[in-house]
């Protein structure tokens, strides 16, 4: 049986692999220069899951005649959802404006002017964010003044854990960005 998803998305892999072809032509777009890795996605959904019926449980607390106890369940419904939205876009955003490092609580932008370097570099690296740590292959980002930022991708985050070509391609683009803008 063919399934054409699948081919599509060999498709947009071939393409993703050449700079020219990253899906919007407008430099001035934010965008994340590679997919959200199937770590990511999964943990996401099982959080949109559980936010299914936590709000599933709050209508049925609603007509049961309490209210204040539907709304707190509501409201950690909604805290679920936002979770799992914010997790799916955490990564590296890049624009002609410079490199944005998206984190679950904060976001941090460095305009291209401020970018020394953009390199991978070999260093223990976090495993999936946990305080675990294995030899991998980081992305560092050097600026012209003061410490450089911590790790932008790894090869052993939700995006490229067991994906090394997929961060290879990563990296490439990432690397190919800086320097176009940069000068």
């Amino acid at each position: 049986m063919p399934l054409p998803f699948l081919t599509a998305d060999r498709e947009l892999d071939t393409r993703a692999a050449e700079y020219a072809a990253l899906p919007h032509d407008e430099p001035d777009h934010w965008r994340r220069p590679y997919r959200p890795g199937p770590w990511r996605v999964g943990t996401a959904a099982v959080f949109l899951l559980l936010a299914s019926f936590v709000l599933l449980s709050a209508m049925i607390i609603a007509m049961a005649g309490s209210l204040p106890g539907a709304a707190v369940c509501v409201l950690v419904g909604a805290l679920m959802i936002a979770f799992a939205l914010r997790l799916l876009r955490v990564g590296i955003w890049v624009s002609a404006h410079g490199l944005r490092q998206v984190n679950l609580l904060r976001t941090a932008t460095e305009p291209w002017s401020a970018v020394a370097s953009v390199r991978t570099r070999q260093q223990p690296v976090r495993w999936l964010g946990l305080p675990r740590t294995v030899q991998g292959q980081a992305l560092i980002v050097e600026r012209t003044q003061g410490a450089p930022l911590r790790a932008l991708i790894t090869d052993h985050n939700g995006d490229f854990l067991s994906r090394p070509e997929s961060f290879e391609r990563a990296a490439d683009v990432l690397e190919a960005w800086a320097a176009e803008h940069r000068d």
